[in-house]
């Protein structure tokens, strides 16, 4: 069946960086638009960032993270970098396209 695995996440102090990795399996990964979200305590889950022919970026993230897939190896990054306080939450990675699959999530956490 279709599986989403998140990696990377952790704990980094402010202006640090941290990179994401998602692997997927179990379906066609070059079909699926693939997306980040995330959700902190309290609040919403909202989109990060999305990488289909082209990319997207929440206004908070842009110029600061970098979203990249690797269809050879059906995975998709997100490079994050100059992280904030507010950038801590739980970054859940998602394939839209036939289906809607999501993953487990991780946690990245910004503290000093």
């Amino acid at each position: 069946q279709a599986q989403l695995v998140e990696s990377g996440g952790g704990l980094v102090q402010p202006g640090g960086s941290l990179r994401l990795s998602c692997a997927a399996s179990g379906f066609i990964f070059r079909d699926y638009v693939m997306k980040w979200y995330r959700q902190a305590p309290g609040k919403e889950r909202e989109l990060v960032a999305a990488i289909g022919t082209r990319t997207n970026y929440a206004d908070s993230v842009k110029g600061r993270f970098t979203i990249s897939r690797d269809d050879t190896k059906s995975t998709v990054y997100l490079q994050m970098n100059t992280l904030k306080s507010e950038d801590t939450a739980v970054y859940y990675c998602n394939a839209r396209g036939a289906y809607d699959y999501w993953g487990q999530g991780t946690q990245v956490t910004v503290s000093s």
